[in-house]
């Protein structure tokens, strides 16, 4: 069986080699849409009357051709009775050459994405079988390059990269998001200067020839199919090596481009630090009993592959992304696309938390350029309504920041104590396994006694974020009213309840408010211990939000002045309102750079101004009435 495959191996040598575009270089998948190809998503609902138990492969691989060749072995349990075929996900663009069940070979049917296995005898409800797929050819690209040859530095190199729907692109799989395999064993035979990067652990290399060896990788932990990974080209290889929560040593092994050698070293370096926090932060590193790892590729991002990440270069926040994936889209799974957050959203936000503990500095920043991400639209859900498209699965502003900054509020919300054990709880209940929102929910309900049903309602299918408008008045020397209204950017969520953060400031002093605001117009009654001289909304930025205003109401003391004046809405799109207007006014509208564009008079109650005319930006209203000056600041959509 050897010589035959050794013969493919120099036949395929001599197949055209596949041009590839150049890739955006960007930490995840979220920004490299546009070498994204088309892609194939018929196949990818798996066929849930068997459970895999185990795959074994055996391909041969030359890195400067786009070509596989080998076996695929697995062993399968029947979940129902009388079981009579099977059916398998392989593209018809591979040629599968013979199927042995059994050690006996058996009749197949192969169209589209589906291989039809046809059962010499049915196997009853529990009773296990293996079968032995043959195969060969040039596997088609999908998603964001399925199965892809390159170049470093003149050098050849293959690489998979499967998520979402690819992995039917190069093996015969179960390409759905409902059954895990249990383990797996890969041997890739290729060219002695090459090295062979897969998931698990590295059990032996095996020499074939003078010319060829085998690498073989053994990974005994549950793996959902576009997790399964190879990549071949002429690594150097070096080991980290991390101290776990609990004192265990666990190898990080390394597959870096010899060009890349010392700026791989002291990145990797660098993530002990976050790997040993993330240890401690939720669970123990999932699969401790193998290794973590890199691999560098030559795609414009990072890919989690169970146990070693795939890399296209080494700063810190891209490898503390990848890292975090370990717990949050490896060991725990998103169980549908829709909701792919549970993967994105929490490995960036784990990528923020790395900030927050390692580079305080960048913390504020990290958090200011996800919101303004966030609102740089006024809709969009982190539930993916079109799992079809790529573009949709990995949004960078929804699936990524939007979804990290859901995880961010929902530590607000519940605070840390709750959040973290919540979280924890979540790991535990789904490790190995699959998770949907529900599953998360279910958990931080449970240890907060909190209903967060209305919470999701608004952010992981509602679409949009609220605008505050607070007005805030002093009531004698240490005691404020406070005012709380709110417009939402999308008429999907007539209102985000929420406990909105304000800090008020005195002369030395200052405190945190957090009120709980449950209806438009709510208003607090503060006693302090001292007297305040500003409001600061969510200066620490735990909600997304953008254009809010604190407005303080400074009272002559007349009855028809109880009223604070206000904006809405704001941002503004049309039609400018302002609220509670008592006295006939002039107005001005400026510019941030103090450029006045816009005048006029308004006299009642309710006056209205006209902003379509404005270029979209920020600026400041400037009411003036016989009882002083009011500045408001606003923005244009």
């Amino acid at each position: 069986m050897k010589l035959f495959f050794i013969t493919l191996f120099y036949a395929c040598l001599i197949t055209n080699s596949y041009a590839q575009n150049d890739v955006d270089q960007y930490c995840h998948k979220s920004l490299s849409f546009d070498r994204a190809r088309l892609f194939e998503a018929a196949g990818r609902n798996d066929d849930g009357n068997i459970d895999i138990r185990y795959y074994s492969f055996d391909w041969i691989i030359d890195p400067s051709i786009r070509f596989i060749q080998g076996t695929a072995s697995l062993k399968f349990e029947s979940t129902v009775q009388g079981l009579e075929h099977f059916r398998l996900n392989l593209t018809d663009m591979l040629t599968v050459d013979s199927i042995l069940y059994e050690g006996i070979k058996i009749d197949f049917e192969h169209t589209g994405y589906d291989l039809n296995i046809l059962l010499p005898t049915s196997l009853d409800l529990g009773e296990l079988g293996d079968a032995t797929i043959y195969y060969h050819g040039p596997p088609p690209t999908g998603g964001f390059g399925s199965f892809e040859v390159n170049q470093h530095n003149g050098v050849p190199i293959l690489w998979t990269l499967s998520e979402p729907y690819g992995s039917q692109d190069w093996w015969p799989c179960k390409n759905g998001l409902t059954d895990k395999i249990d383990s797996i064993d890969v041997r890739v035979t290729t060219k002695k200067e090459n090295k062979v990067a897969s998931n698990g652990k590295l059990v032996e290399i095996n020499n074939i020839t003078d010319e060829l060896h085998q690498y073989h990788w053994k990974h005994n932990y549950p793996i959902t199919s576009y997790l399964v990974a190879i990549a071949v080209t002429n690594y150097t290889a070096y080991s980290d090596t991390v101290i776990l929560n609990d004192g265990m040593e666990l190898e990080v092994l390394n597959y870096v481009y010899p060009e890349s050698l010392a700026a791989a070293k002291s990145g990797t370096s660098a993530l002990l630090g976050p790997m040993q926090y993330y240890d401690s932060l939720f669970y123990t590193y999932p699969f401790r009993k193998e290794k973590f790892g890199h691999a560098q590729f030559g795609w414009g991002g990072g890919e989690e592959h169970q146990t070693m990440s795939f890399v296209t270069n080494f700063d810190i926040g891209l490898l503390s992304h990848e890292l975090a994936h370990q717990w949050f889209g490896d060991m725990v799974t998103c169980g549908s696309w829709e909701d792919i957050w549970l993967n994105e959203g929490f490995a960036t936000y784990l990528e923020g938390m790395m900030r927050e503990r390692f580079r305080p500095t960048e913390w504020y920043s990290w958090k200011a350029g996800k919101i303004s991400s966030i609102t740089g639209q006024l809709g969009g859900s982190v539930f993916v309504t079109d799992t079809t498209s790529v573009n949709r699965i990995f949004s960078g502003r929804l699936t990524y920041n939007k979804g990290s900054y859901l995880v961010h509020m929902l530590r607000w919300v519940l605070g840390d104590k709750d959040f973290f054990q919540g979280v924890r709880n979540y790991l535990e209940d789904r490790k190995y396994s699959y998770a949907v929102t529900s599953h998360l929910k279910q958990q931080l309900e449970q240890v907060s006694n909190k209903d967060l049903e209305e919470f999701f309602r608004d952010w992981f299918t509602g679409q949009g974020y609220p605008i505050y408008t607070i007005t805030w008045e002093k009531k004698g020397n240490k005691k404020i009213d406070i005012t709380i209204n709110q417009t939402t950017s999308h008429s999907s969520v007539n209102f985000f309840e929420m406990p909105v953060p304000l800090l008020v400031k005195g002369i030395g002093r200052d405190t945190m408010l957090r009120l709980d605001n449950q209806v438009n117009g709510q208003s607090y009654t503060i006693d302090l211990p001292f007297e305040s001289q500003t409001i600061i909304f969510d200066p620490e930025l735990w909600l997304i939000s953008k254009g809010s205003v604190v407005t303080e109401k400074i009272s002559s003391g007349t009855d028809d002045d109880n009223s604070a004046s206000f904006l809405f809405p704001n941002p503004v799109h049309e039609k400018l309102t302002i609220n509670n207007l008592k006295y006939a006014s002039s107005y001005e509208i400026y510019t941030q750079n103090g450029q006045r564009i816009l005048m006029g008079h308004v006299d009642s109650e309710h006056a209205t101004i006209a902003t379509e005319i404005l270029p979209s930006g920020n600026y400041s209203l400037v009411v003036v009435n016989s009882r002083g000056k009011q500045v408001f600041k606003f923005s244009k959509i």
